[in-house]
């Protein structure tokens, strides 16, 4: 059977994603190094989720700010095991001014700055120095923040989406006045990533804390949502982060207690990406473009004319204009696709930008006052004729119940791809036979240079405890 997107992804899905990114018309390698260019399309379904998370993010309690891009080296010297992690990706920017020299624009010499400036990798520093001058009593606790910016990592293996030298992200800091409400705060973003992302996305998450191995630099706990892809590899899609007093005593983050005492806080950060946009598109799309949650597609429904030149087209622009001021009334992102190209071309564009619903229209639906609809989900074709008076609560079912059942082929598949192996040489047979997913293997049993071996040899890693049972740790090969 012919496809939109070559090769397929059984015949390799790295190449497969790549190429479904162009035929979605989401994005494009940037002529900037490791970056990219998010098409109107892309930044579409971006914003779609970028605003239902921050919905949640305010019902959390959790206030947006933004802070400068620009970050003072020293502010990174004085968080030195938290900025390890970020060192060999920093971006610095050292001069203030260019000048033509030799015919050709360089930085003058004598505009290099006193002191670098570090493009911001996260911004745990610069909003941990403000931090320590807006909390001075009890009273200003908790203080929760967040900011939606972009952030720059120098990133050696780019893919677009996945790992790209810059990206877009929410990135939340919050203080509190102690452990147990730290600790209790970063499980409870853990949850919304994770709740988001289900009801969202469709996408069932693996939850859990990150072994010491793996945690964040500089944190007490790390948790994180990890996604299965249709490959079987595993994506960070979220962490939450338990900082215990660390930053609050580099960056005195004190408080006046109701004892009279001054007392250093305790802090958590929390941040999702664009990642989750690759991940999106990796776990639902398939061989012919894009499929999308209707929660986050840019048009939920497209119409398409069907015309054959001797059509009235005043009475099918009345017919189309009434069928979109319906579906607009109940509160479904419409758009009516009235270009010249021809109506199989209009169908393979929306197929591979994965709108959920066709509504197909002809003059036989105009005569008899009945349209086509055709789902867009789960790979197969699924088309119903409803009349006209019944077309928004047909379309309204139809898109709550994709919404379902993406969620709930997305869990299939993910049931198949958990396996649990007793031991080292139970995951080398796996692994050595081609098995694809996440492995269940009790946490000790990794503590050992065979486990290091492994993970050398395979490119396995150490993806987070079992929530339901802490003994037990998910090993995967990840993006």
């Amino acid at each position: 059977m012919k496809t939109a997107i070559t090769p397929t992804r059984a015949e390799n899905f790295s190449e497969w994603y790549q190429n479904l990114i162009v035929a979605a018309d989401l994005a494009e390698n940037a002529p900037v190094r490791g970056c990219m260019t998010i098409k109107p399309y892309g930044w579409a379904i971006w914003e779609l989720m970028r605003d239902a998370m921050d919905r949640r993010i305010k019902a959390a309690g959790v206030l947006n700010a933004n802070f400068p891009l620009l970050i003072p080296i020293e502010y990174f010297n004085k968080e030195a095991e938290h900025v390890a992690g970020f060192a060999k990706e920093a971006a610095v920017v050292t001069h203030y001014r260019l000048k033509m020299i030799d015919g050709k624009l360089q930085p003058d010499p004598e505009s290099k700055l006193t002191e670098p400036y570090i493009i911001r990798p996260t911004s745990e520093t610069i909003i941990g120095e403000a931090m320590s001058r807006w909390v001075q009593s009890y009273r200003d606790l908790p203080l929760k923040l967040n900011q939606w910016v972009n952030v720059m990592r120098w990133e050696m293996r780019p893919r677009m989406f996945l790992r790209t030298s810059e990206f877009n992200w929410q990135e939340g800091h919050n203080v509190f006045a102690t452990h147990e409400e730290a600790n209790e705060d970063a499980r409870k973003m853990h949850r919304v990533y994770g709740d988001y992302m289900r009801d969202v996305l469709a996408i069932p998450c693996i939850m859990g804390e990150k072994t010491p191995e793996e945690r964040f630099a500089g944190a007490d706990h790390t948790y994180t949502v990890e996604q299965i892809m249709q490959d079987g590899k595993a994506l960070q899609a979220g962490t939450s982060h338990d900082l215990g007093q660390h930053f609050a005593k580099s960056f005195g983050i004190k408080y006046l207690g109701t004892d009279g005492q001054l007392t250093y806080a305790w802090t958590t950060s929390w941040g999702t990406s664009t990642r989750m946009m690759g991940g999106l598109f990796m776990t639902h799309s398939d061989d012919d473009g894009l499929v999308l949650p209707p929660a986050i597609a840019p048009h939920q429904v497209v119409i398409i004319p069907i015309t054959r030149g001797d059509e009235d087209m005043d009475a099918m622009n009345a017919f189309t204009a009434n069928l979109e001021s319906q579906l607009n009334d109940r509160g479904v992102r419409v758009l009516t696709d009235n270009s010249d190209m021809r109506a199989p071309d209009k169908m393979w564009k929306w197929i591979k930008r994965g709108v959920p619903l066709r509504v197909e229209v002809g003059a036989r639906e105009i005569e008899t006052s009945t349209v086509t609809i055709t789902r867009r989900d789960l790979g197969k074709v699924s088309r119903e004729t409803v009349s006209v008076a019944d077309l928004g609560e047909a379309v309204v079912a139809k898109l709550d119940a994709m919404q379902r059942d993406m969620l709930a082929a997305a869990t299939e598949r993910n049931k198949k791809m958990i396996h649990d192996v007793a031991n080292l040489a139970e995951l080398e047979s796996a692994l050595a036979d081609g098995k694809v997913g996440f492995f269940r293997i009790k946490y000790n049993t990794t503590q050992s240079p065979e486990f290091d071996a492994l993970m050398e040899k395979y490119k396995i890693t150490r993806r987070c405890l079992d929530d339901a049972d802490p003994e037990y740790v998910f090993v995967a090969k990840s993006y």
